[in-house]
């Protein structure tokens, strides 16, 4: 038998089929390489994945736990909204509570049970000065000095929006990764094409740093809505309609809450 063989359990995620493996570290710490990351995220030889989430615990807490999350290239992101959606509502399920604090490299991050199978979690407030996104030069990002004119928003991760007059007919494939290696973003940057349909309503594609076309992106939702309501296009709700189904962006004076469905697929074993 060769005992050298890595026996690492994992859950297999997903919100709106933005799909994640999730790592419990909170009892054996597990060592994340970028290696480990490309490996599970192949998905003809691994499990397949769009990002990797790691749940750490938080040392000074019984509770409290702290999230690390991987982009499919094994590049470390700092934001993952579906992915925090899934895990507190794995979290709470686990644990009986109806809210509780997730800590990301974004900051502590509520969360809650939104009823009806819903789950909720306040992303943060975005920032849409130039050095905090980050930009390589100042400059204002409402309006970006590339063709399109896209507005740059953070959510704790960089995000490059382009308001359309039809996303269904945008080439996804070919001007995502453009756009995510653009200089002006020196740490590359999500992008989504997005057209506002009316009464609060936005439909919004997304190209994912590190990872590519993927069917819905929390954090993408949430720069989207937050450009929107820049713009003067939206109010403070929007329902974003992503390839892999609905979610509800509310900015409230405490930060932006994002509101959808999870769902635990599978668990199982990696072997390496």
């Amino acid at each position: 038998m060769n005992t050298s063989v890595l026996a690492l359990p994992f859950l297999k995620m997903h919100g709106l089929g933005n799909d994640f493996v999730v790592l419990d570290a909170r009892r054996q710490p597990v060592a994340v390489t970028p290696d480990l990351a490309r490996a599970m995220a192949d998905r003809h030889r691994g499990v397949g994945f769009d990002q990797l989430a790691v749940i750490q615990p938080v040392p000074e807490s019984a509770t409290d736990v702290r999230l690390v999350f991987y982009n499919a290239d094994g590049s470390v992101s700092g934001a993952c909204g579906n992915a925090t959606r899934c895990i507190a509502r794995y979290l709470m399920d686990e644990s009986g509570a109806n809210a509780l604090v997730l800590h990301t490299e974004r900051g502590a991050l509520q969360a809650r049970d939104a009823g009806a199978g819903l789950t909720a979690v306040n992303m943060g407030h975005a920032m849409t000065y130039w050095r905090d996104i980050p930009l390589a030069q100042a400059m204002d990002t409402l309006e970006l000095p590339i063709e399109g004119g896209p507005t740059a928003t953070s959510m704790g991760n960089p995000h490059c929006t382009f308001f359309v007059a039809d996303a269904e007919a945008v080439d996804l494939a070919g001007l995502g990764p453009q756009i995510e290696h653009h200089p002006l973003f020196p740490q590359r940057t999500n992008v989504q094409f997005a057209s506002v349909l009316g009464n609060g309503h936005i439909r919004m594609r997304v190209w994912e740093r590190g990872t590519g076309i993927t069917l819905a992106s929390g954090s993408s939702s949430c720069a989207t809505a937050v450009a929107a309501h820049r713009r003067g296009l939206v109010g403070e709700r929007v329902c974003i309609q992503l390839d892999g189904g609905k979610i509800d962006i509310h900015m409230t004076p405490d930060g932006v809450w994002m509101t959808g469905p999870t769902a635990h697929v599978f668990d199982g074993i990696w072997r390496a």
